[in-house]
């Protein structure tokens, strides 16, 4: 291929190592098959540092002062920021009419805090924002919506909030016309409605640490990052949710994922049309 890593003059010495080393501070995984995706990721990144080998830039990410901010843009280009408003919908509808009334009943005058991670471009959480409005949902309980990726790119993406036509190819024209102001470089979310989200923070979800600060959160929805996944990453992942989030807690992956060999911590549940995992 034409931006494979042996046309830029890289040789893959040093790949499966930095392919490792990426799994275990991330939880990417890129399998025997996938190590040309690996290389044309991180070639403009191994060149742009003069390196000539990944080899080089291994070393770099595990032992230099300055693999902080290295591991940013790593992350930044790993990414997949493929999403758009009112992905997989029925798992939204099932928060609004079923789980944030069980959370209100359970803690009155309490706040409903609610976790989107990965957030990617902010597509998902203000959906979830969408939904709770037009339910009405803001003006009967204290809600906050937190949202978290592991890219700080994508992070600015969403903090900046302006929004490409792919983004609405789901959400209902009135919806767009009523939360989004068209300007001359896409569309915008009105005030009100980003407003509606507390938070947005880089978050790595290997790291106990970052995930301290939202996972005792009672609804999380963690969708379409296992699919990147190992299974030892993906059991990482969901021990920690099953840790710290509290009894009763709603867990929403992925229409493609399934958690079912990896845990017993929670179990499945069909809610409306929606599949969920619950805390046990």
């Amino acid at each position: 291929m034409a931006n494979s890593p042996d046309n830029l003059g890289l040789p893959e010495t040093g790949l499966p190592l930095l392919r490792d080393l990426i799994h275990e501070r991330t939880g990417l995984f890129y399998e025997n098959g996938r190590y040309e995706t690996l290389g044309e990721r991180l070639a403009p990144l191994v060149l742009e540092r003069g390196f000539r080998s990944f080899l080089d830039f291994y070393y770099l990410l595990k032992y230099d002062a300055d693999a902080p901010s290295e591991w940013r843009s790593v992350l930044n280009v790993l990414s997949v920021q493929e999403t758009y408003f009112w992905r997989e919908i029925d798992q939204i509808e099932a928060l609004v009419s079923q789980v944030v009334p069980e959370l209100v009943r359970h803690d009155p005058g309490g706040t409903v805090r609610i976790w989107s991670v990965p957030c990617a471009s902010g597509e998902e959480p203000l959906s979830i924002a969408m939904a709770l409005s037009e339910a009405g949902w803001f003006d009967r309980a204290r809600i906050e919506i937190h949202a978290s990726d592991g890219s700080a790119a994508a992070i600015a993406k969403a903090r900046q909030g302006v929004y490409r036509e792919r983004a609405f190819r789901a959400l209902p024209i009135p919806l767009r016309e009523k939360y989004f102001l068209k300007e001359r470089d896409g569309w915008r979310p009105v005030p009100a409605l980003s407003q509606r989200i507390a938070s947005w923070s880089v978050v790595n979800l290997m790291s106990r640490e970052d995930m301290l600060a939202h996972a005792r959160t009672p609804a999380i929805f963690c969708r379409n990052a296992f699919i990147y996944f190992s299974r030892q990453a993906i059991q990482r992942v969901v021990e920690a949710f099953a840790d710290l989030m509290p009894p009763r807690g709603y867990l929403f992956v992925g229409a493609s994922e399934s958690l079912l060999s990896v845990t017993d911590r929670f179990t499945l549940q069909e809610i409306e049309r929606a599949f969920v995992y619950v805390k046990v």
